[in-house]
């Protein structure tokens, strides 16, 4: 397996969470196993795509991705949160650490995966954020899970946080572009931009809403 940091281009010698060979290994451990929680998640999202296209007839996951949080990002929301930089705070703290994202088609979709996650047997439900009926500010709109997932070290189970975002091939599309404006490194995002995004985001869930009485028309 390749090394969990390959993707990062550098490590950088301010690195709070990385400062020496050692604070390397023990990150790389703990990265490997948040990857493995990621491939173990990954299997089961795939066995309830299977259940789902069973019991409803089409396709109602389109598309699954995953990706671990970058050394930079985990630390950025260790101090914003205004922890002691420690991996026993990383851990305990930051439940976005190993992400996947899921996208289907329509609103209604999206809780038809969240009950199949919460009927799984060994998958511990921590938390979840219904962003949904009550968007952020900023407009965005999905659903937000945070469960535990077994991973089997050394001939021992331990349980890890994973984070689960359901959303829609519209709401995807606008959460996406809004990343871009948002985290553009030459200039801030303006007011009436900010105010554009918002007024998207509302029309999207319009569409949303009215594609699927079209669908089931």
């Amino acid at each position: 397996m390749e090394s969990i940091l390959e993707n990062e281009k550098q490590i950088l010698k301010n690195n709070e969470l990385i400062r020496s060979k050692k604070q390397y290994n023990e990150y790389e451990m703990i990265m490997k196993i948040y990857q493995k929680a990621i491939e173990n998640t990954l299997k089961r999202i795939e066995d309830i795509k299977q259940e789902l296209n069973e019991n409803y007839e089409y396709n109602i996951i389109s598309n699954v991705t995953s990706r671990i949080k970058s050394s930079e990002s985990i630390l950025e929301k260790m101090k914003k949160k205004k922890l002691d930089i420690s991996y026993e705070n990383m851990i305990e703290n930051i439940n976005d650490i190993a992400g996947i994202r899921i996208v289907c088609n329509y609103k209604d979709d999206i809780y038809k995966i969240r009950n199949t996650i919460r009927k799984q047997k060994d998958i511990k439900v921590l938390k979840e954020k219904d962003y949904i009926k009550k968007t952020k500010k900023s407009g965005y709109s999905a659903y937000h899970i945070i469960i535990e997932v077994p991973v089997e070290i050394k001939e021992e189970k331990i349980y890890v946080k994973v984070e689960i975002q359901i959303r829609t091939v519209l709401m995807d599309f606008w959460a996406t572009a809004e990343h871009k404006v948002k985290y553009k490194p030459i200039k801030k995002i303006s007011n009436i931009n900010s105010i554009k995004l918002a007024i998207y985001a509302k029309i999207i869930n319009y569409i949303n809403d009215k594609m699927r009485t079209i669908v089931e028309y």
